[in-house]
């Protein structure tokens, strides 16, 4: 048993704890997620929660960030010489939405939510974007004038925006994707370097 920063118990109850928020939050929404339930679900006490976690919204937190880093592994972008860049970002963007779609079903409002709220989530999506339009910029493969910093910011918007409204409206999942890889193309090749700049 280990005990983190806060005081606070951290062992295999703790898993279990989230684990058992994580399915309630997947099946019904964060919403319907509490402590009562969650004591209910394992037979446990109060006092075993409460050595845990302060409140549900410190276990859904923990369920976020577990979300959050599967579906960053969907951008984690290396650079080939003999792959087409605009191809591989339209594929990655589209491969953050199908883990959406299988990753977020009904917790989708509460990963929304703390997308905007989360700091460490931005930053960490605002460098993985700069760094592959960094990339392409050094390899003219896209536009000389190309703000990175500000195109960043925008593609994050797009992206995010884009798989929250696909899985919050339910569309089917394919016609999601064929819809993203469409619209983001269309985006990247207004991006395209000129043949007298490549």
């Amino acid at each position: 048993m280990a005990v983190s920063q806060n005081g606070l118990i951290v062992d295999e109850m703790s898993e279990k704890i989230i684990t058992v928020a994580e399915r309630m939050a997947m099946t019904n929404g964060a919403h319907t997620v509490n402590v009562r339930k969650i004591l209910l679900e394992l037979g446990i006490t109060n006092r075993v929660f409460y050595n845990r976690f302060r409140n549900v919204e410190d276990v859904l937190g923990v369920v976020y960030q577990k979300v959050s880093a599967q579906i960053r592994e969907s951008a984690a972008w290396e650079s080939t010489s003999e792959e087409d860049f605009f191809e591989h970002v339209t594929e990655m963007v589209a491969d953050t939405l199908i883990r959406s779609y299988d990753l977020k079903k009904q917790f989708n409002q509460y990963i929304f939510e703390n997308d905007s709220r989360s700091q460490s989530n931005y930053e960490w999506w605002m460098s993985a974007i700069k760094r592959m339009l960094t990339y392409a910029k050094e390899k003219a493969y896209i536009r000389a004038d190309v703000d990175v910093d500000v195109l960043s910011y925008s593609l994050w918007c797009f992206w995010r925006g884009y798989n929250a409204d696909a899985v919050g409206r339910g569309l089917p999942k394919e016609e999601a994707v064929k819809g993203c890889k469409y619209s983001f193309g269309i985006l990247l090749d207004g991006l395209r370097a000129t043949p007298a700049e490549g």
